[in-house]
């Protein structure tokens, strides 16, 4: 691990954060297969912005993400675009897990009892990691959920795909601005696992490639177009 490249595995029910600089890489990588990565987006600078997820879907004219794919902030900048994606698929409207859903689901364990087989929530898991930075509950945006796929029936009820993501599958973001990003690994509101997944991911971080003028990401949308002039307008401005 050199000062520009850092890896880490994040273990299953478990949560990270970290400044992100411009210009850097994050590559996620799911070991096991099964994971589900939920994701919150800020502007370290500014955390009043933040990751907005019905503007990243409706202006892009997409329900899914993946690759070409940016991810907005509610300030009409690009936090981060997709430039690798082995699925096809990550969705962003379900939403966290909570403390009552996985008792329900798989009963209650706390960390001072279990240890690392407790069963910890998605949403308990972005506090703590939000605390860090003296954000709260009046802080959380609706969030991302990579490697997690969902469909619907005839009268629209969502379930979760949880054969969608198989072992070594990865999905890549290059950071576009400086970004604060939250992580965890609990698993999706919707899956209904008949033990608790423990399912860990690997992160890696390393320096991106220079973002030219016919970059795909870039010019997957005509939206994405202005996203980025977006962004080099705030860069200009600091």
């Amino acid at each position: 691990m050199s000062m520009n490249h850092y890896s880490t595995e994040i273990p299953g029910a478990s949560h990270w954060s970290l400044r992100v600089r411009k210009g850097m890489q994050m590559r996620l990588t799911d070991l096991n297969g099964g994971a589900n990565v939920g994701m919150l987006l800020y502007n370290p600078e500014n955390l009043l912005e933040r990751y907005n997820a019905p503007d990243t879907l409706k202006g892009q004219h997409t329900f899914k993400l993946s690759k070409g794919n940016c991810l907005y902030s509610d300030m009409g900048r690009v936090f981060a675009s997709i430039i690798e994606d082995s699925l096809g698929w990550h969705e962003t409207v379900c939403g966290n897990s909570n403390a009552e859903q996985i008792k329900a689901r798989w009963g209650q364990r706390d960390y001072q009892r279990d240890r690392n087989e407790w069963h910890q929530n998605g949403y308990d898991a972005f506090l703590v990691e939000l605390a860090k930075y003296g954000l709260g509950r009046a802080d959380m945006a609706a969030n991302l959920n990579l490697f997690s796929k969902i469909g619907t029936d005839d009268e629209g009820n969502m379930t979760l795909d949880g054969q969608h993501s198989k072992p070594g599958s990865q999905v890549v973001l290059r950071f576009e601005m400086d970004t604060l990003v939250l992580l965890h690994t609990c698993p999706h509101p919707l899956n209904n696992a008949e033990a608790y997944p423990y399912n860990p991911v690997q992160i890696e971080l390393s320096p991106a490639d220079p973002v030219d003028d016919d970059d795909y990401c870039r010019n997957f949308r005509p939206e994405n177009q202005r996203g980025f002039m977006n962004n080099a307008l705030y860069h200009l401005g600091k």
